[in-house]
């Protein structure tokens, strides 16, 4: 309340938010900071020309979001919260070690569907294109905002088709500059996946973004996520044209078959891995030419081996 009626003097939010900060390990005191989410925020929009009440703020939201996840209690932080953490990303657009603490706040934040929803509706998407166009060599802002934009993309509606039409070259350019990286790719080919199922691509983009999220597979073989993930997008693609099919059989670095097969064995006792494979299997044997080859390529023992692992699935 002390916060609120002395919104504009910046030495009172300063002290409020320290003083909250104190009772962030008393785990009782949780339900009452889970209140105080809206005044920080407020806090940090009216102040930003402070940068130690805005990592002070942001520090302050990252405790309370975690504890939350932990709970797993969903904060679903209404439009007036996400439009100042717009405001402030915009603020701060430059300062990358700030960005990369409010990112991640954003990514807890967008876990919430309605937040999700708000963060939509303040208009964030462009944002967080800008983010990771000027900051691609951070992984820490790159997978914070791939996980935004998937949170946003696989709910989208058609209102964000224009925006996000946009969000599939620096999407592709993130998974190519942290292919290595396998968090970060996990979230490049969630977003990727969400793109495709939003319908985000042109016919040019099919054969590059499918070659594209081989590579991943290939690089990142042991992450059953990025797997599974990485198949579901490689279905969109499949479903909205046989390019990419074609794209998946002809791969210039090796049979994209022979990939599905060596990623199955390696992770068949994951069911979400087997329910990705038989997807993107079902989607490639709708067009003939890709059938008699994968035919050739004995997939038929592959799918025997997935019914057996999974008779009742």
């Amino acid at each position: 309340e002390f916060m609120r009626t002395s919104w504009d003097v910046e030495e009172v939010q300063a002290k409020g938010i320290q003083h909250l900060a104190s009772f962030v390990k008393d785990k009782s005191a949780f339900p009452y900071l889970l209140a105080c989410t809206e005044v920080i925020t407020l806090a940090m929009k009216t102040h930003t020309d402070s940068l130690d009440l805005q990592v002070e703020g942001c520090t302050l939201l990252l405790e309370i979001l975690s504890q939350a996840l932990e709970q797993g209690v969903m904060m679903a932080l209404d439009e007036s919260v996400a439009s100042c953490l717009l405001h402030i990303v915009r603020k701060h657009s430059e300062n990358e070690e700030f960005l990369s603490m409010l990112c991640t706040v954003l990514m807890m934040v967008s876990a919430s569907e309605v937040a999700a929803e708000n963060l939509r509706k303040v208009g964030i998407i462009p944002d967080l294109l800008s983010l990771l166009r000027g900051f691609l060599h951070n992984d820490k802002i790159c997978f914070s905002c791939c996980a935004v934009l998937w949170s946003l993309a696989v709910s989208g509606n058609n209102a964000d088709q224009a925006v996000l039409g946009s969000a599939l070259p620096v999407t592709c350019a993130v998974l190519q500059e942290h292919l290595q990286n396998g968090v970060v790719a996990e979230f490049a080919c969630s977003a990727l996946w969400a793109l495709a199922l939003q319908g985000c691509l042109t016919d040019s983009d099919y054969e590059p973004t499918a070659a594209l999220l081989l590579d991943a597979l290939r690089m990142n073989p042991e992450r059953a996520v990025l797997v599974k993930n990485g198949c579901l997008a490689l279905a969109s693609l499949v479903r909205l044209s046989e390019t990419a099919a074609l794209a998946i059989l002809l791969d210039s670095k090796g049979s994209g078959i022979e990939l599905i097969k060596d990623e199955y064995h390696l992770h068949f006792d994951e069911p979400g891995v087997a329910e990705a494979l038989c997807l993107l299997m079902n989607e490639m044997v709708q067009y003939d030419e890709v059938m008699l080859d994968m035919r050739s390529q004995k997939m038929e023992k592959l799918l025997s081996e997935i019914k057996l692992q999974f008779p009742f699935s």
